[in-house]
């Protein structure tokens, strides 16, 4: 029987990265054991996604509605993962919420190992070039947090 993974990602405004990375996953894995949201560090609630975010994953069939959430102590609790776009994002998490330490990492960290972890580019802002960057670097990412987190 498979473990209940609830996954949060986090990013500074949640409305690129993290809900990109929250549609993504929502997509792509295959099991129903596995639910997901997203929320930011600095979000404003009820944002929109960015319209160029949103296009970048419908070139991959991926739609998706999204309100922005700020973050807060109720998805940390919710939360069995929280994976973070950057460094910056986990060490801001580990000083506000210090008690939820063993569940916190940086996207790339959890996937690639600590040796390897890099940031997520932040594609606000920046051309619909940036945002497929930014959306195929995620999907490679969680085509291996879904191996790992479906074992």
């Amino acid at each position: 029987m498979e473990t209940l993974s609830n996954v949060l990602f986090v990013c500074t405004g949640n409305t690129c990265r993290s809900p990109m990375a929250e549609a993504l996953l929502q997509f792509m894995k295959r099991s129903d054991d596995i639910k997901v949201k997203s929320a930011g560090v600095f979000a404003m609630d009820g944002s929109d996604a960015s319209p160029l975010a949103k296009d970048a994953l419908l070139e991959k069939g991926v739609a998706f509605n999204h309100c922005s959430a700020l973050l807060n102590r109720e998805s940390i609790e919710w939360a069995t993962h929280i994976f973070t776009m950057t460094e910056s994002h986990k060490m801001l998490l580990l000083e506000r919420f210090p008690e939820s330490r063993e569940k916190i990492w940086t996207l790339s960290e959890f996937v690639h190992g600590a040796s390897k972890k890099r940031d997520v580019l932040d594609p606000y802002g920046g051309p619909i070039e940036i945002y497929r960057a930014t959306r195929d670097d995620l999907e490679s990412m969680l085509k291996l947090l879904i191996e790992k987190l479906e074992k």
